[in-house]
């Protein structure tokens, strides 16, 4: 009996047991879409915060309070940095283009009878070029603005359209905590960071915002969340970074361990990077396990197969069927199982990735490496699992299988 009979005995089999061989097929399906659903997803998420984290801009620095060991405490908020170490860092390091300090708070924004809880940001007029923002309507914060503590307003668009709709909100007064604040502009729309719609964000004078919503917290000045600042040449991050460090280092009199944190967009992607991909693999693995449970299941039905069709190896063997013909046939069946759950655990996967991107933000892919592997995977599998029950069909002695027919 050649190869393409044994294929076409191997398929008629598997079609009379519709069920059985479905069934079979299951474990081999789930594993495959589970691997091809989370790889995707994952490498969708990956892109996805990477291109959050590049719009941030690659000549960006972000100086934050506290040591890098400090950062992984939530529970620890230390307040290190103050406005002063801003001033300095501008006027003091060469290759410095712009620095704009930045205090973060969410409070409640109202207008008349409407109430907005977001996010509300004390900074400076640098900020509009160190973070790539543009006004829509009116203007930003001045200079002026920070030195009288003016109360006054800059919000993102669709804060504007939450609290005033089609109305005009420029020169109109609305309340930020206990305050009242001139609205003095709009933002052009901006979209979302990391989570955060940076269009429901209101701006405020940092002296305004410390003095007279947060108040000062820190004896030696006026205290910031953190500073954002601008390099005049993004191949150079790793020389004004040193510069910044060895400067809040003489600032703040540290002989030991930093109270500070200076990170670049390229620090903030790597670490992104390797959080995403490690969570993606570890996924991966979970869920490729169920593959080898499929394999096994394989095994399981095809054991149980010889079993029930010990009368048709006999009688093949009787006729002049050898060893090695059953063998064939047995690890055939196997093998089809396997690569035809995989072609169908390939298409579920595929079709949960283009759920979860027309869904949500990210732009989750089908890898075409990971389909291969999943799809070569089930194949190995079957032609592995299905070598035992095949090679205990192709030992049966014929006259015993007759006898016990």
């Amino acid at each position: 009996m050649n190869f393409w009979e044994s294929c076409q005995m191997a398929g008629r089999t598997l079609v009379a047991n519709k069920l059985r061989s479905s069934l079979t097929m299951l474990g081999i399906v789930i594993g495959n879409a589970a691997t091809i659903a989370t790889i995707g997803i994952g490498q969708g998420a990956q892109s996805f915060v990477e291109g959050q984290v590049s719009e941030l801009g690659s000549n960006l620095l972000f100086v934050l309070p506290g040591s890098p060991e400090a950062q992984n405490r939530p529970v620890y908020s230390p307040q290190t940095l103050v406005y002063e170490d801003a001033l300095a860092i501008g006027s003091q390091v060469p290759l410095v283009d712009k620095v704009a300090p930045q205090i973060n708070s969410s409070t409640l924004v109202s207008y008349r009878d409407r109430n907005v809880s977001t996010l509300v940001y004390g900074t400076t007029p640098e900020f509009l070029p160190v973070r790539d923002f543009d006004i829509a309507q009116g203007r930003f914060l001045s200079d002026l603005d920070i030195r009288r503590q003016k109360q006054v307003v800059a919000i993102g668009a669709d804060l504007a359209d939450r609290l005033f709709d089609n109305t005009d909100p420029l020169g109109r007064t609305l309340r930020i905590g206990n305050l009242s604040f001139e609205v003095i502009g709009v933002m052009q729309p901006k979209g979302s960071t990391f989570g955060t719609n940076l269009d429901e964000t209101a701006f405020l004078p940092l002296t305004t915002m410390a003095n007279r919503l947060v108040g000062r917290t820190s004896p030696y000045g006026l205290t910031v969340t953190f500073i954002n600042v601008a390099a005049q040449d993004e191949n150079k991050m790793d020389m004004i970074e040193f510069q910044i460090e060895n400067l809040l280092r003489q600032r703040h009199n540290i002989t030991d361990e930093d109270d500070f944190t200076v990170s670049s967009q390229k620090d903030i992607q790597e670490t992104t990077s390797a959080v995403t991909g490690a969570l993606t693999a570890l996924l991966a693995t979970v869920a490729s396990i169920s593959l080898l449970v499929g394999g096994i299941g394989i095994t399981n039905i095809m054991l149980v197969s010889v079993t029930e069709r010990t009368q048709e190896i006999g009688l093949r063997k009787a006729i002049g069927a050898s060893p090695q013909d059953i063998l064939l046939q047995f690890t055939i069946e196997a093998t089809i199982l396997a690569v035809a759950g995989g072609i169908v655990g390939v298409t579920v996967g595929g079709a949960c990735i283009v759920t979860v991107s027309s869904f949500t933000s990210f732009e989750a892919g089908i890898s075409l490496a990971s389909v291969a592997i999943a799809t070569g995977v089930s194949g190995a599998l079957g032609l592995f699992f299905g070598i035992v029950p095949a090679r205990r069909a192709a030992q049966l002695d014929p006259i015993v299988a007759l006898r016990s027919a």
